[in-house]
């Protein structure tokens, strides 16, 4: 059997990428590479040649990921600060943009001994488990009011539970709802959120288009349906000095920040740019 470079493999894949519109081609085709020879991506310059039928296992997945499945639906994971998260079909793939909202809370959090956290429209679970991974001290609730979601979340969570972190306590609840979470009203140190927020009618990539849950894209009111309702959420909950942390669109940037303001408890509002340097998250603390 005629042994085979990687590197020529990893091209190649590049190469149909690229034509496809893979934005992220080269990465794509190193993670799909690691991902078949079942190692971590630091470890390819490690494997100079392969057989065969890895190269076939690798061109049958670049292939559907040329038809704009999603990378994380054909490799089964998405990671969020130290964790992988297992993520398919029915449920939002964690974004890379979300570790600097993630960075903003976990700072907020430094000095403070066993903070209540609360993870609104958890999707995956990704941020609320990312949180409990970071700080065993943690309390951390988490809601979504999709069941399809809340089946991931709780298979992540249990995933998670089984590696040894703190349990994350999974609700399913809406956040137009005033009731959810009553109890905890004025005790949370930190509120976190990625609500659906692309205005109806936006163009997205094929990827999202065709795969994400468009009730977890996609809200109206030009996209600022739910983070109304997340900012009244946000204003009960925290205690004082507490802080909310909450992605938005790139349209958003001043929309949101302007919504925080408008809620007299809440202080320090800024808004955020992502690596791009496009608008990405609102904070807010609880005067």
């Amino acid at each position: 059997m005629n042994r085979q470079p990687l590197r020529l493999a990893i091209l190649e894949a590049t190469r149909i990428l690229e034509q496809a519109g893979v934005a992220s081609a080269r990465n794509d085709a190193e993670l799909i590479a690691a991902h078949v020879l079942g190692i971590d991506r630091g470890r390819l310059p490690l494997t100079p040649l392969v057989d065969p039928p890895v190269v076939e296992s690798m061109r049958r997945v670049v292939e559907q990921r040329a038809k704009r499945v999603p990378l994380q639906h054909l490799t089964g994971w998405a990671a969020l600060g130290d964790i992988t998260v297992d993520v398919g079909a029915g449920v939002f793939v964690p974004r890379p943009e979300t570790e600097l909202l993630l960075e903003w809370g976990l700072k907020l959090l430094k000095g403070r001994e066993y903070p209540v956290v609360v993870d609104l429209c958890t999707g995956s679970g990704a941020l609320a488990l990312a949180v409990a991974h970071a700080r065993p001290d943690a309390v951390v609730y988490a809601v979504d009011n999709d069941p399809t979601a809340l089946a991931w979340a709780r298979h992540n969570a249990d995933a998670r539970a089984t590696a040894g972190d703190t349990p994350v306590r999974l609700y399913s609840g809406d956040v137009t709802d005033p009731t959810v979470f009553a109890e905890l009203d004025g005790l949370v140190d930190l509120v976190l959120c990625n609500p659906p927020y692309v205005p109806e009618g936006t163009d997205v990539s094929r990827e999202v288009a065709d795969h994400d849950p468009p009730q977890a894209v996609f809200a109206p009111g030009g996209g600022l349906a739910v983070i109304r309702h997340v900012v009244g959420m946000a204003a009960r909950l925290l205690k004082p000095g507490g802080g909310v942390a909450m992605e938005h669109d790139d349209t958003h940037g001043g929309a949101v920040p302007e919504l925080l303001r408008a809620r007299k408890v809440l202080s320090d509002v800024a808004d955020h740019q992502d690596l791009a340097g496009r608008a990405r998250f609102a904070t807010a603390l609880r005067g």
